[in-house]
């Protein structure tokens, strides 16, 4: 019972030691509820039975990830604790010296844990469950859900996975603390606050040279993760990622070297104030700390990126999918099947039927009314032919640009056809899709392309006035850029080119597929289920109609296209949001514990400055500025890495349409503002009542 109360007494003496600590507990145990109550919040919601099990397989895909954010977690944790430990080394010292075992200190210490962790972990959960309501709205609204029946939403599979989790966390604590206190001895307790960092002197020149290095490295390694990351095999991006994670800690590693010396060039401003006191302050920390700055420096652009990618990501899917979906369902037949397909490489081979081949030649509508689908259940809909000839490829249509597409994209078949389409037919697809139609003259083409990375080539050939020559008769684009469409209706931008051509210049003998696009006869989302669900009857066996391949026809629906975009948006963006909050939480405690602990390391030097005449003001500013620069430069990096990181990303997810990266750049921006800021204030002030003259 003493042991208790002397525990409560020290947790209320201590609070403002505990604040950083506090924080970040009850911050990661909000964050690790609210996205572990996933599958409670969607009980609340009317949701069709893909979309749920779409976001099933999000959950799936959040609880693989919610093991690995509870190992960060608990790293952050241990090291947290263990800067409380450190500060409080000189009180354990004194309690043994009045006679207190140190079996005594391990259950004061344990029961002190135990209090903090379940004061955390209480009003983590509260924040938690309140935080998880406007999550349920943020989910519904992803998936365009019915909250009607909305009500308070409360998960015991949540809670009770948080408390598993975060009690596996404090066994740990508590064992580790119990280990430090056996081994602790009263002369290095009594002495601890005495002790500092051992100061690691480096040659200048030695630093200067190791900085040049640094700085060449990093330009390499931006250079290869843009250029490496467009080759099928992408060793170059993977060494880039090396030569990235090499380049930072050399930065670091060599900047204590020199810093300080160039910093004293200027007299003026060296001499000013207590500026040689921040600046000897900041190199210490620095040069002892290489290896801390270059993890929290990664961790901060791994937040950069992985948040703005995904919140990137997430907008651009949603505002193309009603762009690339203004017609219901595409469906695509082969015509005209060969006995035998074999790949180019050899390696499939298919053989079709008589039924199979015979059944090619006949329309796709035709086809659908054979199975017992009934045409009114299409409002409107077109039929048109795709060709293709070996006449007209992508080496005779891009011209002097095909080489430089080859560079980039290695595996494109330059010598493959090209698909092309009728004027005609164009024309009837975009008055169904509401869109503007097309005149060519007789010697006349135009180039359809929606697919960002390939559209910049196709549009330079354009420019460029290339030719192409059919039946010895040649085609000039009307156009110097392609035209911004779709042919078949898909969850994103995937037109990598279609050329359109006069009626006359297109052979019949080329027709390859038959295409048909068509709006349902229904106007509610119901309706529009129901004749899918028809199509589904008469197709396949399958749930959706995407799925679907009936005969020699395969077909994709806005609704399935809608529903597969949303899910994935919406996974990789809470797992986006999930880790770049963790990784920002950890990133930022880590660097206030260790602002905190250089405090209470150095409040004999602050106390030194008070002798010599600093006043309040003076010394409360130099703690600014230090506290600012130790949190500012891993940042500065970081941004520096995510100007390349955030070009490489959008890349890659450039096969999802146009990334509009600026929005989510401005709004990470915000969100490391609200985290990163907090961190810094709380440090600010907690370091300040450290070094208080009266402490």
């Amino acid at each position: 019972m003493m042991s208790f109360k002397l525990a409560f007494k020290n947790m209320k003496k201590n609070m403002k030691d505990y604040v950083i600590y506090f924080l970040t507990l009850v911050l990661g145990v909000a964050i690790f509820y609210i996205f572990n109550s996933m599958d409670a919040q969607q009980a609340s919601m009317v949701l069709s039975e893909s979309k749920r099990q779409i976001i099933e397989l999000m959950l799936q895909v959040l609880g693989i990830v919610s093991v690995f954010v509870t190992i960060v977690l608990g790293f952050l944790i241990v090291y947290a604790n263990n800067f409380l430990v450190k500060r409080r080394k000189k009180e354990f010292g004194l309690y043994m010296l009045l006679g207190m075992g140190k079996r005594n200190i391990s259950v004061i210490l344990l029961l002190e844990t135990l209090l903090v962790g379940i004061f955390s972990l209480v009003i983590g959960l509260i924040v938690g469950i309140f935080g998880s309501q406007l999550m349920s709205i943020v989910v519904a609204k992803m998936f365009e859900a019915d909250l009607t029946g909305f009500k308070f939403v409360f998960s015991e599979d949540a809670l009770i996975k948080t408390v598993m989790y975060f009690a596996i966390i404090y066994v740990l604590v508590m064992i580790l603390n119990i280990f430090s206190a056996s081994k602790y001895k009263l002369i290095d307790l009594l002495n601890a606050s005495k002790k500092s960092e051992k100061v690691i002197l480096r040659n200048s020149f030695v630093s200067v040279f190791l900085f040049i290095v640094s700085i060449v490295i990093l330009g390499f390694a931006y250079y290869n993760a843009i250029t490496g990351i467009t080759k099928p095999v992408p060793n170059d991006f993977l060494l880039a990622i090396g030569m990235g994670i090499v380049g930072t800690f050399m930065f670091f590693y060599s900047l204590s070297g020199f810093a300080l010396k160039l910093m004293q060039l200027n007299k003026n401003w060296y001499l000013k104030n207590l500026n040689i006191f921040v600046l000897r302050q900041t190199n210490s920390k620095i040069n002892t700390t290489v290896f801390s700055m270059s993890i929290i420096c990664i961790l901060l652009f791994f937040t950069i990126c992985i948040f703005s990618s995904a919140m990137s990501l997430n907008n651009s899917m949603t505002s193309q999918l009603k762009e690339n979906n203004p017609a219901d369902i595409t469906i695509t037949k082969q015509y005209n099947l060969p006995e035998k397909y074999i790949s180019s490489n050899g390696n499939v081979t298919i053989e079709y039927t008589k039924e199979e081949r015979e059944d090619s030649l006949i329309p796709i509508m035709e086809s659908l009314e054979n199975v017992g689908f009934d045409r009114s259940n299409f409002k409107d809909y077109v039929e048109i032919s795709e060709y293709m000839t070996e006449e007209i490829t992508p080496k005779e249509t891009l011209g002097k640009v095909a080489e430089k597409v080859l560079t980039d994209f290695p595996a494109l078949e330059v010598n493959s056809p090209e698909n092309v389409l009728k004027l005609s037919d164009y024309n009837k697809l975009q008055k169904l899709y509401g869109r503007e139609t097309e005149t060519l003259a007789d010697n006349e083409y135009i180039v359809i392309c929606n697919y960002e990375n390939m559209k910049v080539y196709r549009d330079e050939a354009l420019k460029n006035k290339t030719a192409i020559n059919i039946n010895g008769k040649e085609y000039v684009p009307k156009y110097e850029e392609c035209i911004n469409t779709i042919i078949s209706i898909s969850p994103q931008p995937i037109e990598t080119g279609t050329i359109v051509l006069p009626d006359d210049a297109v052979d019949e003998n080329w027709k390859f597929y038959m295409l048909l696009s068509a709006i349902y006869n229904g106007e509610t989302e119901d309706e529009k289920q129901k004749i899918e669900d028809k199509l589904v009857e008469v197709s396949s066996e399958n749930d959706t109609v995407n799925t679907a391949v009936f005969g020699n026809m395969s077909a994709f629906t806005k609704i399935t296209n809608y529903e597969a975009s949303v899910g994935l948006s919406a996974t990789v963006t809470f797992i986006g949001l999930y880790l770049g909050i963790i990784f920002l939480i950890s990133s930022a405690a880590i660097l206030a514990l260790k602002e905190l602990s250089d405090s209470s390391d150095n409040k004999e030097r602050y106390k030194v400055l008070r002798r010599i005449g600093a006043d309040e003001k003076m010394i409360n500013k130099a703690l600014l500025k230090q506290i600012g620069i130790f949190f500012i430069l891993p940042l500065l990096v970081a941004i520096i890495h995510s100007i390349f990181g955030l070009k490489v990303t959008s890349i890659i997810l450039a096969v999802f349409g146009k990334q509009d990266i600026f929005l989510s750049v401005v709004l990470t921006a915000i969100f490391f503002v609200i985290i990163y800021g907090s961190y810094f204030i709380a440090t600010y002030y907690g370091s300040k009542n450290i070094v208080k003259e009266d402490n």
